[in-house]
């Protein structure tokens, strides 16, 4: 991966590889989960040190066969044990479901066709198809390694079972490790029933071992959340220029331009459009809202029938009610903007509580922040808030209040008032800048 980082904290749709592991496994509802690290381990359990598994320490790397050992030795002999891959962050519940419904006695494996199998395990059969032995490829012979039914690496057996065949094996092989797939061979040869369950999902079975395979991975994972979203009613300009990096919830006839990301808790309401380039993260969107080109929405809640946008930032604890607009140029953070309220342009609103029906003119800026701590501005329903204005905090804005355009407010206003802070113009005629050569009258 060419990373400081172990590979499976490396990122497939805005969560580590692993944690899409972890997610699938605890779908089937096990028992326990065991997880066995080696190379990088520290940071692993760091970042998942609140994950419910039962840590198994691999000291030495010695192949999948060592590692799986390593975790059957806290696990009853009575138990059946599946083994999945922290690198493959894609594969499906319903393979691993179908892979757990093999015979309770014997062993299951999940198989996979492949045009190109490359360096997977070839699946050998015998004269009457059943599964006969699994060689890697580095250990396959020429005509073995033409066979394009694979190994996928899952698989499932009795615990006892697995114990007792994974101590026969040896490190006769290319790699002089202890392969996993040798317990195959070992069981045919024991009666034990060796079951082959083909996937239905192949390409959720790749794993990443550099940036290129990573970058494939993501593609994928995109394509299998936008297809989702699709059938579940949104529209998708261009489904190649959409990324979704979390749990997305959408209602009917939700449209998505172009190069949109969703990230996080993300909910969309019916009939709700997001112009290109936005980026919402872990918000709410109500029925019929349009969130225009260029916005940040992070940590919002939008009601029905709002505009955002465009270049619009709405950051923590914003909240829009029904009918409410930010425009162009505008930040917002934990503010409560009220029904039917605007905030058109070029503005800031920072720790507000803002009525219904306030009209906030362009240039507007709460000062929140004396230096020590954030304090409220509060704006009463239908007040009028003249462009450029500085509403100092602590303040109130009475209702129905005018605040006149270019006024520094400190103190609270009172209701049906109008409130004036600018200083007395003057005029200088025949004013030369500093330095400026005076040439002539109208030069």
């Amino acid at each position: 991966m060419g990373s400081e980082q172990p590979k499976v904290l490396a990122d497939v749709g805005g969560k580590p590889m692993l944690q899409h592991v972890i997610d699938t496994v605890q779908g089937l509802r096990p028992q326990a989960i065991h997880l066995v690290y080696g190379f990088g381990g520290d940071a692993v359990r760091a970042a998942f040190s609140k994950a419910d598994v039962q840590w198994v320490h691999q000291e030495q790397r010695r192949g999948t066969g060592d590692a799986v050992a390593q975790a059957l030795a806290d696990i009853p002999n009575a138990a059946r044990a599946l083994v999945v891959y922290g690198d493959v962050p894609l594969a499906s519940g319903e393979d691993l479901r179908g892979l757990l419904k093999t015979d309770a006695e014997g062993i299951g494996v999940l198989t996979m066709k492949l045009q190109h199998p490359r360096s997977y395990g070839r699946i050998l059969r015998d004269d009457n198809g059943a599964i006969a032995a699994i060689v890697e490829a580095g250990d396959a012979e020429e005509a073995q390694l033409r066979i394009r039914e694979v190994n996928s690496g899952f698989m499932v057996a009795p615990v006892g079972v697995l114990k007792k065949l994974l101590a026969r094996v040896t490190k006769a092989n290319v790699q002089e490790e202890i392969y996993l797939t040798d317990v195959v061979s070992l069981a045919v040869a024991r009666d034990i029933p060796v079951t082959g369950v083909h996937s239905r999902h192949p390409n959720r079975l790749t794993g990443a071992n550099d940036r290129i395979e990573l970058a494939r991975l993501e593609r994928y994972y995109q394509t299998i959340r936008i297809n989702q979203l699709m059938l579940m009613g949104a529209g998708v300009r261009d489904p190649k220029r959409l990324d979704i990096r979390g749990n997305v919830v959408v209602g009917r006839d939700v449209l998505l331009d172009i190069d949109v990301i969703l990230e996080g808790n993300v909910s969309l309401g019916d009939g709700v459009q997001i112009g290109p380039y936005c980026h919402l993260k872990n918000t709410n969107v109500a029925a019929g809202t349009r969130i225009e080109s260029h916005s940040v929405v992070d940590g919002a809640e939008i009601g029905a029938g709002c505009v955002v946008g465009p270049f619009a930032r709405l950051r923590p604890g914003t909240v829009l009610a029904d009918k409410a607009k930010v425009g162009n140029f505008v930040e917002a953070k934990k503010a409560n903007i009220g029904k039917a309220s605007k905030v058109n342009h070029l503005s800031y609103i920072g720790d507000a509580k803002i009525g219904a029906r306030v009209n906030v003119g362009a240039g507007t800026i709460t000062c929140n922040y004396d230096g020590a701590k954030k304090h409220q501005t509060v704006i009463d329903d239908g007040a009028f808030i003249g462009s450029g204005t500085q509403l100092v905090a602590p303040v109130k804005v009475g209702r129905n209040a005018t605040i006149g355009a270019g006024s520094t407010i400190t103190k609270d206003t009172a209701d049906d008032s109008l409130a004036l802070s600018r200083a007395e113009q003057t005029s200088v005629e025949n004013w030369q800048r500093p330095g400026q050569k005076k040439t002539g009258k109208g030069d």
